[in-house]
């Protein structure tokens, strides 16, 4: 039997799972909090610009299950917000139980409150990894999807100080990173200044803190646009977010609120006195991150070098997913290269050829894009996303971007590669 590690349950671990249980793997997922999604548990947003594409290409690939799932938890579909269309917004308090019994119906072990520190490592290997209390799991392969954010120094060192976000290292422990202890070379994101790291893009406030008409919109609609006062206004910010396809004036000048089971806002953080300067947020209150007044978690600390196959660079049998294998943003980008990364996890121990996405599918030219432009000038200072920035202008132009799902169906099925996700290869 073909055994699969998956280190962290994120979006991009969660797909790794999937994508190696479908190829007829047994598979073991660790996370050392007590919930998976990472990330996911305060995001909620997909299918904005070009995530649409990238989300129909991977249901044609057989990637599906993760994406239908979002949909099902939607609380809004087809909004539109400041540089985006068609966006929808997933119900971010509900999700996560649908993903754990996803999982379970898939055979897969998922192993919560369980920290992966080190490896045992022979020659150019992995053969085991081991938890904080010693215990050692051998398996052939390995997926690292750590992702890039904690523990608190970093954040201290690079950001505002912690700020108790969901990742909670203080009860949990740091992320530790299979591909550090494995050797492979890591790198730090950059910021507009050259300073490391990025924080991430967005607030949760508590919907019963608002006003109960402006709740009662936004439960409506899914989308507040309200203009600030220019006193309130936040510019400098925009430079130190994560998510640069929202460093946009628009989300500066105005508070854009989005309803994904909280009230998203869509700024890394803002003085809680100045939020309830706002008419309807006069008793405001962070639900996520708790000091959202002052600052927000450092992300993309730490970037493993790994191929456009998702394997890490001078180990065989481990692969990278999600932010660790770029300084990608998104869950939709999580789940492309969580896919890819399980699936080759299994190829890599039955000795079968790697499978790389081709470039005529979105999917797989934003994979070899991303690496590609780390190793230029200034490359690490960007982040790369289906939904804006430069991605998403290279998807237009190329003509990959397209919310017409027949096109995108023929697309797949022109490169050969319909439902290569759900194929059983053991």
């Amino acid at each position: 039997m073909v055994k699969i590690a998956v280190v962290g349950g994120g979006w991009s671990g969660c797909a790794a799972a999937l994508a190696a249980a479908k190829a007829g793997a047994e598979v073991i997922l660790f996370e050392r909090t007590d919930m998976l999604l990472g990330t996911g548990l305060v995001g909620g947003i997909f299918r904005n610009n070009g995530r649409y594409t990238a989300a129909e290409e991977s249901i044609v690939l057989g990637a599906n299950e993760l994406f239908e799932l979002m949909d099902t938890y939607s609380r809004h579909r087809g909004v539109d917000f400041p540089g985006h269309r068609h966006a929808s917004l997933y119900d971010v308090t509900r999700i996560e139980a649908g993903v754990r019994a996803l999982l379970a119906r898939y055979g897969i072990t998922v192993k919560l409150r369980t920290r992966i520190r080190d490896i045992e490592k022979y020659g150019g290997e992995i053969r085991a990894v081991i938890d904080d209390e010693g215990v050692v799991y051998p398996c052939d392969a390995y997926v690292d999807a750590s992702g890039t954010a904690g523990p608190m120094g970093n954040c201290l060192r690079y950001g505002n100080g912690c700020a108790m976000c969901i990742m909670r290292c203080p009860s949990f422990g740091p992320r530790v990173s299979m591909a550090e202890r494995a050797n492979v070379v890591e790198r730090n994101s950059e910021k507009a200044d050259g300073s490391f790291g990025a924080m991430s893009g967005s607030c949760k406030i508590k919907k019963d803190s608002l006003s109960p008409d402006v709740c009662e919109e936004l439960e409506r609609v899914g989308i507040l646009v309200i203009p600030l006062p220019p006193a309130v206004r936040q510019q400098a910010k925009l430079g130190k977010k994560a998510c640069s396809q929202y460093a946009l004036n628009a989300f500066a000048d105005n508070l854009v609120v989005l309803d994904t089971g909280h009230a998203k806002i869509m700024t890394p953080y803002m003085d809680i006195k100045l939020l309830r300067q706002i008419e309807g947020f006069e008793k405001a209150r962070y639900e996520d991150p708790y000091a959202g007044g002052y600052g927000n978690s450092i992300r993309y600390i730490g970037i493993a070098s790994c191929g456009d196959d998702m394997r890490a660079e001078g180990v065989q049998n481990l692969f990278c997913a999600g932010e660790k294998s770029a300084p990608i943003v998104g869950h939709t980008e999580a789940i492309v290269t969580g896919s890819l990364a399980g699936h080759n996890a299994v190829r890599c121990v039955l000795d079968m050829t790697y499978l790389v996405l081709p470039a005529t599918l979105a999917v797989g030219d934003f994979i070899s894009f991303a690496h590609r432009r780390m190793e230029e000038e200034g490359g690490m200072k960007m982040r790369y996303t289906f939904s804006g920035s430069v991605y998403f202008e290279r998807m237009k132009q190329k003509g990959l971007y397209t919310t017409d799902a027949s096109a995108i169906c023929k697309r797949v099925e022109e490169s050969g590669l319909s439902q290569i996700f759900a194929r059983c290869l053991v």
